[in-house]
């Protein structure tokens, strides 16, 4: 089982979502960042479900630091984060131990794991998990701001509803991450909850698109080939519960244009090299070019849903109409751009810290 992530910084994530703890290490902190607790309750605060469009399970979340912090700032060992789970009824899933549930990875993580894994809420595949990666990349994006480097992400589109783009990145960037339901658009907002809430009451759920950027990455950081920035970024995301495609730039849409309209112009603006457009959100080459980079994310529609499905009974080897009880979202997309933002901070934190070292993120 692979739970690392990242060369230079590295997370380690561990626990299951009705075990008693969950958390994360990071490791590879140079010494002096400063620690703002306030900070990381607000990120978890983001993830954390709300109204009629979340699950009701809500965690407190309190987490504790246990290794790696003194006097509020790191002291460059291990830095370990423990988040208890309280709020838990295994006995919503007793049913399921021998029905897996469809899109979920009940049935495969069984395989895998010859049966041994803990099947509750999900065990270590659940999104659960993703509060101790808010909680710990809460640090690097504290970091990643004092060198003057910005994370924000909206919600693009639900279905045929769309936000705006971003027009002025840094200023957006502020406006949504002050935001619990992260879009730009308030009339935009008002209709995907709506059709969230439609789904809810359904017993559905509906899927969205992330749209994230990086604002103040300096050139010509990144590798090719194998450790491209969007290599990088790419293996971060698609960890997280529910992505299921990313896009970098104008993405996909390259395939309708010519090259003439797809290429950055490089020109000098305010005497600085830029691009006059940024389809290639950002990066060239594997390396970032100075733009914004520019992603976005596909997040699926929530698997558990309140409508009967078809699956198998895995031990009689029969097929079974399954019906879930529980609490469940009939959305995540808006819970999980903080999961995003968390995992890109992670993510370019390391890419810089292979280029410049470690130390950077704390020198003047």
């Amino acid at each position: 089982m692979k739970n690392t992530f990242g060369n230079s910084i590295t997370l380690t994530l561990f626990g299951e979502s009705h075990g008693p703890e969950i958390g994360a290490v990071i490791d590879g902190l140079c010494p002096g960042i400063a620690i703002d607790e306030k900070f990381m309750n607000h990120q978890l605060d983001l993830r954390r479900p709300y109204g009629k469009i979340s699950t009701q399970r809500v965690e407190k979340d309190n987490f504790k630091i246990v290794s790696g912090v003194f006097k509020n700032k790191t002291t460059g060992a291990p830095l370990t984060v423990l988040i208890p789970n309280e709020n838990i009824r295994s006995e919503d899933y007793t049913e399921l131990r021998n029905i897996p549930r469809p899109s979920h990875a009940d049935y495969t993580a069984f395989k895998k794991y010859n049966g041994f894994e803990d099947y509750r809420g999900g065990g270590h595949f659940s999104g659960r998990l993703t509060a101790p990666i808010v909680a710990a990349s809460a640090i690097l994006l504290t970091a990643l701001k004092s060198k003057g480097i910005k994370i924000a992400t909206h919600i693009k589109s639900c279905g045929d509803i769309s936000d705006r783009d971003f027009e002025d990145p840094k200023a957006d960037s502020d406006i949504l991450n002050d935001l619990r339901f992260p879009v730009l658009d308030k009339q935009a907002e008002t209709r995907m909850k709506e059709k969230i809430e439609k789904a809810a009451e359904e017993g559905d759920s509906v899927g969205g698109i992330l749209e994230t950027i990086v604002t103040g990455m300096p050139t010509g950081v990144g590798e090719p080939w194998f450790d491209s920035v969007e290599s990088v970024i790419a293996k971060g995301i698609f960890a997280i519960p529910a992505v299921k495609g990313i896009e970098f730039g104008a993405g996909f849409s390259f395939s309708e244009m010519n090259g003439s309209k797809a290429n950055d112009q490089i020109v000098l603006k305010n005497g600085e090299i830029q691009t006059e457009t940024n389809n290639n959100g950002g990066i060239n080459g594997g390396i970032t070019n100075g733009m914004p980079i520019i992603f976005r994310t596909v997040i699926k529609p929530t698997p558990s849903i309140f409508k009967k499905q078809r699956s198998v009974d895995i031990n009689k080897m029969t097929e079974e109409d399954l019906l879930l009880k529980g609490r469940h979202d009939p959305a995540i997309f808006h819970r999980a751009r903080v999961v995003i933002d968390s995992v890109t901070a992670l993510a370019t934190a390391d890419l810089l810290a292979l280029k410049y070292g470690t130390d950077w993120f704390t020198e003047e």
